[in-house]
This record gives structure tokens, C-alpha cells and sequence, in this order.
């Protein structure tokens, strides 16, 4: 229920900017919605107002039910003229609440849907200990190789189809760090960090050409599952993904970038925006990709 004071201050909206049919539409739809403070219902009427003004040129008639319909109030935030990008976002942000104050039956209560969360990350001591099972598989092949899966998903973030094609000539020591040219669908070159250098070396130098994570047919299936198995211990360990093992490697390159800070100190915590800025930038150069992510050590 508004204030007295807003109550007041809505009995007396009538701007020039809108016709007196939409001023008196948005005074009594603004009245039901019980808006609280001025400032928010100087907002609501004005999304109200210019709405009504735009649906009775339509030949609409200028009742709740018609004019906060949800199709109504979509097609006017889509395509009437005019209006900045930012303003029909208000716009439709605001008739939204209006509608569900004013005429609920209109707009049902969203439902959840689900959202894939992040897996968790691997622990230090957790990746220490898949190394020592690495150390401890039979042969001197099969140590470099599940050592290699380990570097390559939490060291590149490496994942699926990017592991696939990994021959020890695509690792290489470049601008003081350590580098992985992938192939595939999604061709980068991918700095490695530091604590993985030593071992992801020594595998791509004992595979020489050959496919880091065995076989010899890039387009094979299910690679990963034989070294899975094998770094599957029994020692207290969760059993080993791929998918958190590139979590690890997000995870670490944030915490050596000080994401976590800027993300914090800009009050932003939406990825989608740092999408959003980052489509107009451009990656650095190799030599400052090793100098920001491979030279992160944990």
C-alpha cells in the first residue's frame, strides 16, 4: 500500500508527455500496484503512461486486463519507436511488476529452471595425490600419460576433444613459461602453469610425436576412462574428472589474476556481464598469456 504522501503525489500525475486518457490509466493501475517511495512511483507511471499512450493509438481499450497483458506490453517494449535499448529493459522490467500487482492472473509465478553449476575443484594436496598415483602406475608409459591427463586438465583446462589431439610436439617452453597448441574445433594456444611445467615436459618429451594421452587415432572415444581407472586408488581420493580438473585450472588462473578482487571491488557477480565487456577487447599476445597465467604458481 503507498504512503499518504506517494498517494498524493500519484492523484496529481499528469504530465504533458502522455495523453489525459493514459495519465488517468496509469494513475489507477499505479494506485492497485502500491508503490513505496516517489522516486518508484514516478517510474511506474511514467512505464504505465507511455504504455497506455502506445496501446490506445493501437485502438486498444484502455482497461488493465488489455493493456498489462503480457503480449501487449512485450510487442510495446520490442517495437515502439523511439526508446534507447536501455529504456525498453526498464520499461519492460517495470510493466512486469505492474502487471503482477495489478491483474496477477495474467502472470504466473516463474519457475525455477535448472542451471549447471560449476563442478568443484580439486584441492592441492587432492592433485598432489593423483600424481603420486600417476608415479605408481606398472610401466614408465603409462606414468607419463596419466600424469600428462592430470597436467593438461588442471594445468591447460584442457577437456573432451582437446585432449584427443595432444601430441608431446604441441608442448613447448616459450617466453619464459610453458605452452599447449590445441587443435580441434576450438584452436588456441594455452599457457600452462607453473607447478605443471616439470611434469608435462617430461611427458611430452618421452611421447615425442606421439598422442600425450595414448593411442595413435585422434578421433578415438573415451580416452580419458582407461587412465581413470588406473588413477582410481582406493586412497581416500574422489575418482578423477576431467570436468574438475579444468575447474581447478579456472580456478587457480582467477585466484592468480585476482578475479575474485576485481569481481568483489566492481560489484559484479555475474559472469555474463564480464561477457558482455570482454566481447569488445582483445586477448593479449602469447608472451603476456605466459606472463599472466603460466607464471601462476600455487
Amino acid at each position: 500500500m503507498a504512503t499518504a504522501d506517494v498517494a498524493v503525489y500519484i492523484g496529481r500525475w499528469r504530465p504533458s508527455s502522455v495523453s489525459l486518457e493514459a495519465a488517468a490509466f496509469a494513475r489507477a493501475v499505479i494506485t492497485q500496484a502500491g508503490p513505496e517511495g516517489r522516486e518508484r512511483a514516478k517510474n511506474l507511471l511514467w512505464a504505465a503512461g507511455k504504455l497506455a499512450d502506445y496501446a490506445i493509438g493501437l485502438g486498444l481499450e484502455a482497461v488493465p486486463e488489455v493493456l498489462l497483458h503480457p503480449s501487449v506490453t512485450e510487442r510495446f517494449t520490442r517495437c515502439a519507436p523511439g526508446l534507447s535499448g536501455v529504456a525498453r529493459r526498464t520499461l519492460r522490467t517495470n510493466l512486469r511488476f505492474i502487471g503482477r500487482r495489478v491483474v496477477p492472473q495474467l502472470y504466473p509465478a516463474d519457475l525455477p529452471l535448472p542451471r549447471e553449476r560449476a563442478k568443484a575443484p580439486y584441492s592441492p594436496a587432492q592433485i598432489d595425490g593423483y600424481f603420486a598415483l600417476a608415479d605408481a602406475q606398472p610401466t614408465r608409459e603409462r606414468q607419463m600419460r596419466a600424469a600428462a591427463l592430470v597436467c593438461l586438465g588442471a594445468g591447460a583446462g584442457l577437456i573432451r576433444g582437446d585432449l584427443r589431439e595432444v601430441r608431446g610436439s604441441d608442448v613447448a617452453c616459450h617466453c619464459g613459461g610453458v605452452i599447449v597448441t590445441v587443435r580441434g574445433a576450438r584452436p588456441r594456444t594455452v599457457p600452462v602453469l607453473a607447478r605443471y611445467h616439470a611434469r608435462l615436459l617430461a611427458a611430452a618429451r618421452f611421447t615425442g610425436t606421439g598422442l600425450v594421452c595414448g593411442g595413435i587415432d585422434p578421433g578415438r572415444r573415451n580416452i580419458t576412462s582407461p587412465l581413470i581407472r588406473a588413477l582410481d586408488g582406493g586412497t581416500g581420493l574422489p575418482r578423477l574428472d576431467t570436468s574438475r580438473l579444468r575447474a581447478t585450472w579456472l580456478r587457480d588462473c582467477a585466484d592468480g589474476l585476482g578475479l575474485a578482487t576485481f569481481m568483489h571491488a566492481a560489484g559484479i557477480s555475474c559472469s555474463q556481464r564480464l561477457g558482455d565487456l570482454v566481447a569488445g577487447l582483445e586477448p593479449a599476445g602469447e608472451a603476456e598469456a605466459v606472463r599472466l597465467l603460466g607464471a601462476v604458481r600455487r
